[in-house]
């Protein structure tokens, strides 16, 4: 039975998010699946059984949301990540993860990932975790969020003396404080509580600098400013 607050959300949506799972294991497919068909405003739209599949299916289907195991054969999820952001770059791509300790992990959310879930997280979580990517938060915790930073860091000290390829879109004084609170990787409520504005501000806020930077994820734009050196990480 569909609850009242999420009729509500697929009232204001006129089309549901479309989902593509990607697992080597049926039963953890299964389970995604059903999980998310009983989501009035969520349609699974196919399902993968390794990466190379996985290509294949969201360049014909271009899914707004894919749920990609990091682990698989022909093919693992680090590429078929990549490979999937270059040819439909606005799909938000979770990892699906024995463990958020995996460096295999870290390797995906640089190759685009927009996040992660654990496998053993709660089924009822799923449908949450594919709206929040689908609005534009991550699914990055602290830990993950303060190693990708180190890593923006010392990108930034190797390409220091390179010189802007092409000229920079400017950013509002507004626009690179939510940036850099994104890099600290805070969702959008956790921004608009540090800069005392609302969450659909933020949210205002991050859609117009990936429209400026011509780019689909808050990772990607934290990536962007670092190299261009609109953003300074220490």
């Amino acid at each position: 039975m569909t609850r009242p607050d999420e009729a509500a959300r697929a009232a204001g949506r006129s089309e549901p998010i479309r989902v593509l799972i990607v697992d080597d294991h049926a039963l953890i497919r299964r389970s995604l699946e059903l999980a998310l068909a009983a989501e009035a405003d969520i349609e699974v739209v196919g399902e993968a059984s390794d990466g190379r599949e996985a290509v294949e299916l969201a360049d014909r289907l271009m899914p707004d949301v894919v749920l990609m195991d990091v682990r698989m054969p022909k093919l693992d999820g680090i590429g078929a990540t990549r490979k999937i952001k270059e040819s439909v770059p606005s799909t938000r791509i979770i990892m699906l993860t024995v463990s958020d300790e995996e460096e295999d992990l870290f390797e995906a959310i640089k190759a685009g990932a927009t996040g992660y879930l654990l496998k053993d997280v709660q089924i009822d979580e799923v449908p949450d975790a594919v709206r929040g990517v689908h609005e534009g938060q991550s699914l990055i915790n602290p830990a993950m969020a303060a190693k990708l930073i180190s890593e923006f860091a010392n990108m930034s000290r190797k390409e220091a003396e390179r010189p802007p390829q092409l000229p920079v879109p400017r950013l509002t004084e507004r626009e690179m404080e939510v940036l850099r609170l994104v890099a600290k990787g805070m969702n959008n409520r956790e921004i608009a509580k540090d800069l005392f504005i609302s969450e659909n501000t933020v949210k205002n806020h991050v859609r117009n600098i990936l429209e400026k930077l011509q780019l689909h994820s808050r990772m990607e734009a934290v990536v962007y400013a670092v190299r261009e050196r609109l953003l300074e990480i220490t």
